[in-house]
């Protein structure tokens, strides 16, 4: 692939510190992610009210996929620009971009499911902010520390749980329109901030052939397919937990709402701060160990959870222990992109992988759901992701790390 080392001076670049432009991008992450979430707390509040009309669990389903997989799949097109343009330039614009529909929605939407739909689809956009953060990241550290670093921009998920936390309530107290205006108002003043603060890594290598053919290209990558299907289980558990788990303890353990919501958020809580631990722990011992260990936990807690043992005691220690295997391996597994994958493709390889993470997340719900609907139990469910996550174990023991080792010798 034919390369060009950017002109632009680099001098400024090179006065800014990295750790700076890591806490700006994990904020725009954070930011964006609130964004993206925006409408998933409210689709149980637009069912009880009937505000935009009688909903079944399938038309609040979709209101709450649309933005998720607009936002996974959007991910291979802006981790491709990311390449191209660098991260300077596309917080910014993504970031910009996100207040349009999330003003749609405010003033327009409230009142129409279909405009809802709309609306949702393009506040997608804000999803597609992980494949410019992890390139733009990458770029700043060297490879020992590259892990850590992308594993604290990843911690920026739990932007989702301030919408979580904060949507309904302000909703409820200041009017519907609030949320929006709040997100808005926080996305305009990032996206200026990070225009005049933020620069691209010194000695930034652009690629000079067409957006089409390095997406081709980098789909063709071993580390492509291979990472895409680590991070399906890995993020894609942590989003299907995240959604799902407070209707699972509600219909397994019969936890009113509150209490399910605070379990929710503590197994959240756990992942999010596992992230940076995953990524620090595969530059110190390296990423196939530190995946190996944690879809091993999967494995075990999942088969555990299974039986439905009590939450006082085992049952809550296996959840919180799959919350610690995934978060760690979702770091892990960008750590290892970083290692053995050229500076100028980790964009477009990010974009493909995060997409497989996004839409991994959108498939165990449904399973777990249709499954508990046919059996009335979830048994079945977990144990799928205990076998899936065992194929995982496999996959990264044997051919992952025959190719890690093959990139990181060719780097």
């Amino acid at each position: 692939m034919t390369t060009a080392v950017t002109s632009e001076p680099q001098t400024r670049e090179a006065t800014r510190s990295p750790w700076l432009m890591l806490a700006m991008a994990t904020i725009g992450f954070a930011v964006n992610f609130w964004a993206w979430a925006l409408i998933s707390p409210l689709g149980p509040l637009f069912r009880a009210t009937g505000s935009i009309g009688t909903l079944s669990e399938s038309d609040v389903a979709l209101l709450v996929a649309v933005p998720v997989v607009v936002g996974s799949l959007g991910r291979i097109i802006v981790g491709g620009l990311t390449d191209r343009y660098g991260g300077r330039v596309m917080f910014p614009i993504v970031s910009g971009v996100t207040i349009i529909p999330i003003l749609f929605i405010a003033f327009v939407a409230l009142n129409s499911y279909a405009l809802l739909l709309f609306g949702g689809f393009f506040l997608g956009v804000a999803g597609t902010a992980f494949a410019v953060g992890v390139p733009f990241v990458n770029g700043w550290f060297p490879p020992e520390k590259r892990g850590l670093a992308i594993g604290i921009f990843g911690a920026g998920m739990g932007g989702t749980a301030i919408s979580a936390l904060t949507t309904v309530k302000l909703t409820e107290q200041l009017g519907a329109k609030t949320p929006f205006l709040i997100t808005a108002a926080v996305l305009a003043g990032y996206a200026f901030a990070a225009w005049l603060i933020m620069r691209d890594a010194p000695g930034r290598v652009v690629p000079t052939t067409s957006l089409t053919s390095r997406i081709l290209a980098n789909a063709r990558l071993p580390i492509t397919w291979q990472a895409g299907l680590l991070y399906a289980v890995a993020f894609g558990g942590y989003v299907a937990f995240s959604v799902y788990l407070p209707a699972y303890l509600k219909a397994a353990h019969g936890l009113i709402p509150a209490d399910a919501a605070n379990r929710m958020a503590g197994f959240v809580l756990i992942a999010v701060i596992m992230r940076p631990v995953g990524g620090w722990l595969a530059d110190k011992l390296g990423a196939i160990p530190v995946l190996a260990t944690g879809f091993g936990v999967v494995v075990v807690c999942a088969g555990i959870s299974a039986g439905t043992p009590p939450l006082r005691g085992i049952g809550t220690l296996a959840f919180l222990a799959m919350a610690a295997a995934l978060g760690s391996g979702s770091g892990a597994t960008f750590a290892l992109i970083a290692k053995v994958t050229d500076p100028s493709r980790v964009g477009g390889v990010t974009g493909l992988v995060g997409a497989a993470g996004g839409l991994g997340g959108f498939v165990p719900p449904l399973i777990m759901g249709y499954v508990y609907g046919r059996t009335d139990s979830y048994a079945i469910g977990l144990w799928m992701l205990s076998i899936t996550a065992a194929l995982a174990l496999l996959l990264t023991v044997t051919v992952v790390r025959r190719t890690a080792t093959q990139g990181q010798e060719a780097r």
